[in-house]
């Protein structure tokens, strides 16, 4: 018997625990070279794990075991013989997906667990992606899980289709029980883990404080509605509200390097270039991946590399590379429609801004009332670096630059 050892490789230096999320085969499933066999979520994104022989695979680990880095996750049985009638992949799944099909009624009576209809992290991302509901997945994965290729193969159903559904007869769904006493215990990603012990780490380890204005963003309306078609003409992008409140940032961060430094110990560590973190929502958390030398990149550039990380961070397809480093982040609560919030920094950086709504409100400019787009902001900031001064004046100086687009044009 030749046994090849399958154990959680080096994934990046910053990694050294990652969580067995989902089983891609069953144990005893013949497996070929580099076949997925398993998915693992590190605090970052969530991964394949490919076959490193070809043989029976049998499994060490177990769904949702925490693993360091060298732990052993499986093992292959290379002596073992490809099945006969051909030993691919796709075939091997299939035949794997028709079996379950074929006894999923007896067995969800008798493997029903908390897993059962639930969708991989992995799954989950396409099934979002794609509008399917999972309830409408049938999962071939252990205990009725829904499989990464299960969500590959699932199609959201066209309204019109939905009202004619294969079923014989009409079916009456049966309501929820009044006042239902029903709870569950699912334990917490490794990524919403990872985002908890920051948060709390954020909270005490910094003196944070946060401070408001508001912006007019009435001039900034008009330049895109003015200037607009010919951007996209030229660039292939629109130019966004992110991209115009990035590089006011940039150009305040040059002009107040502390709101831009991190401690270090006793030191204080300045950087001459801005690295802005862009705060993305993800089915599986808020990752914050930063756009590098904002200072020196036109809007274009911006915007075309926001969109990038964001299509990746999605997908889960974000590297480790692209979620390192940063300098100062931008979140924007406002795209789920928040008026006011406090921010809470990104360590080690020691300032965070918060855009929110655009709403029309009445204010007053040359003594009288108008109706003008307005925008509540929030500079969250470690007060062991920056004074309040300093964050005020930095926040005003965003606000200067936001009211007059012109001068952040030219950079004056």
């Amino acid at each position: 018997m030749s046994i090849v050892e399958m154990r959680v490789p080096t994934i990046g230096e910053s990694i050294s625990e990652v969580t067995l999320s989902a089983w891609l085969k069953e144990d005893g499933d013949y497996v070929n070279l580099d076949e997925p066999i398993c998915e693992f979520e590190s605090d970052k994104a969530t991964l394949e794990f490919p076959s490193e022989a070809a043989g029976k695979l049998v499994y060490v680990a177990a769904e949702g075991d925490d693993l360091e880095i060298g732990a052993l996750v499986a093992k292959i049985d290379t002596s073992v013989p490809a099945p006969a009638g051909g030993s691919s992949g796709a075939s091997n799944g299939a035949t794997k997906a028709e079996k379950k099909t074929e006894a999923a009624a007896p067995a969800a009576a008798a493997t029903t667990s908390y897993a059962t209809g639930h969708p991989s992290p992995a799954a989950s991302k396409i099934l979002a992606e794609k509008g399917v509901d999972p309830s409408t997945v049938q999962g071939t994965g252990k205990d009725g899980r829904i499989t990464k290729a299960d969500a590959q193969k699932a199609s959201a159903a066209p309204a019109s289709a939905k009202s004619t559904a294969s079923a014989p007869a009409p079916t009456v769904s049966t309501p929820k029980e009044a006042f239902s006493r029903v709870s569950r215990r699912e334990k917490l990603s490794r990524m919403r883990r990872t985002i908890a012990s920051r948060l709390v780490s954020a909270k005490n380890n910094t003196a944070m404080l946060t401070t408001f204005n508001e912006i007019d963003l009435g001039e900034v309306k008009a330049l895109r509605k003015r200037y607009q078609e010919r951007f996209v003409e030229k660039h292939g992008i629109k130019l966004g509200f992110m991209s115009l409140f990035v590089k006011a940032c940039a150009q305040a961060l040059m002009e107040k390097p502390m709101v831009n430094a991190f401690i270090d110990g006793d030191h204080v560590i300045y950087h001459d270039y801005a690295d802005i973190s862009i705060a993305i929502s993800t089915p599986t958390g808020l990752v914050v991946p930063p756009v590098h030398n904002c200072e020196s990149l036109g809007f274009a550039d911006i915007e075309v590399k926001i969109k990038e990380l964001a299509a990746k961070a999605r997908e889960g397809k974000l590297t480790l590379d692209e979620m390192k480093g940063g300098t100062f982040t931008i979140t924007n609560g406002g795209i789920f429609g928040s008026m006011m919030s406090t921010p809470i920094l990104n360590e080690p950086q020691s300032a965070i801004l918060g855009m929110h709504a655009i709403q029309d409100r009445p204010v007053v400019r040359n003594g009288e009332i108008v109706v003008r787009p307005m925008m509540y902001v929030a500079l969250s900031y470690d007060h062991r670096i920056i004074d309040g001064s300093t964050s005020v004046t930095f926040l005003v100086r965003v606000k200067e630059l936001l009211e007059d687009p012109m001068t952040l044009m030219m950079g004056i």
